[in-house]
């Protein structure tokens, strides 16, 4: 049995921030990860040509800066190197390779009990907490919609954390689902490396700049949301124009405030839209269905494909483990 103060389960960037301000105040903690490493997403089921889409000064871990000639928007590689100087400034030791299993609050004790297992030796670890802190984030299990004739594809199906380039789709057919960051800028990387790609928009979405949302985001520390939500639409539409004709619509509620109430976030256009515009990005609506390699569309067309990118996001797996009532206060969910 190992007590601790505090047990932070996740050693992604929002884990790592946590460990190095309770290192700041001196508090005492224990970190687990269940991957080989930290920020295992970054480095591991992250696209090449990412980029973090918001302004480096939007993105800096508490107490550390980015080097002075880092540029505005940090490169995937650059963001490790990042997280790892962090890693070792704040000299957090993470348990790698420790996977929490169950965890329950009891109000009597007013603490946590926590169960995990360590996946290297097959182990059983027992930790009681005072606090604990889950900062495992929303992208621990790759999320697959229900497709009907999905399993009779015979063609690639990936989800996008096991997209790298499009190199290897040169010629090929492919379709993404999902439109999202993740899903448009895969849609564009495939596309200007030769395949013939097609796109699936199904909801309304706010697509912006990144400079135009550095200035919302930056303007939201002085006006109202709504009215920096009226200066970004305009923004949006002089830029792009009517993109409903293209099978964009927007949202009926601004993106600053959609991405308070509902966590959605807008989509920084990578170049994406032009290549929409071109043609050279095709746009579909729903799926109906598929059949072996033809994929039906609610809209009547059916189309054959070489692959499917699955860009539909992730699943957070901590409601599968962690247990506490309405009244349990010591949790902090990240």
């Amino acid at each position: 049995m190992e007590h601790v103060s505090v047990l932070i389960v996740g050693a992604g960037p929002a884990g790592l921030a946590v460990a190095a301000c309770l290192t700041h105040l001196s508090i005492p903690y224990v970190i687990v990860e269940r991957e080989d490493c930290s920020a295992s997403l970054w480095r591991n089921r992250a696209y090449d040509r990412l980029k973090l889409h918001l302004a480096k000064e939007f993105c800096e871990l508490p107490h550390m800066s980015y080097p002075a000639d880092a540029p505005t928007y940090i490169p995937k590689a650059m963001f490790v190197k990042y997280l790892d100087a962090y890693t070792m400034c704040f000299n957090i030791q993470p348990k790698y390779l420790t996977c929490v299993e169950s965890s329950t609050y009891d109000n009597d004790k007013k603490c946590w009990s926590i169960v995990a297992r360590d996946m290297a030796e097959g182990t059983t670890i027992n930790f009681i907490a005072k606090f604990l802190v889950v900062a495992s984030g929303e992208n621990s299990a790759e999320n697959i919609p229900v497709i009907p004739g999905l399993d009779s594809f015979p063609g690639e199906a990936i989800h996008s954390s096991r997209y790298k380039s499009g190199k290897s789709f040169f010629g090929k057919s492919v379709l993404v689902i999902g439109s999202g960051n993740s899903g448009m800028e895969i849609a564009y990387d495939l596309a200007t490396h030769g395949a013939n790609t097609s796109i699936v928009i199904r909801s309304p979405i706010h697509v912006m700049t990144k400079e135009v949302i550095r200035l919302g985001m930056t303007l939201a520390h002085h006006l109202p949301l709504n009215l920096v939500d009226n200066l970004l639409v305009m923004a949006a539409k002089f830029i792009f124009g009517d993109l409903s004709r293209h099978g964009i619509t927007m949202p009926k509620m601004g993106p600053m405030i959609l991405k308070t109430k509902t966590g959605r976030s807008a989509v920084i256009d990578v170049g994406t839209v032009g290549l929409i515009k071109q043609g050279v990005i095709q746009v579909k609506g729903s799926i109906s269905k598929i059949v072996g390699n033809i994929v039906n569309f609610q809209s009547g067309d059916e189309i054959l494909f070489d692959a499917i990118v699955f860009a539909t996001g992730y699943k957070s797996t901590a409601n599968m483990w962690l247990k506490f009532s309405h009244s349990t206060t010591h949790i902090l969910n990240l």
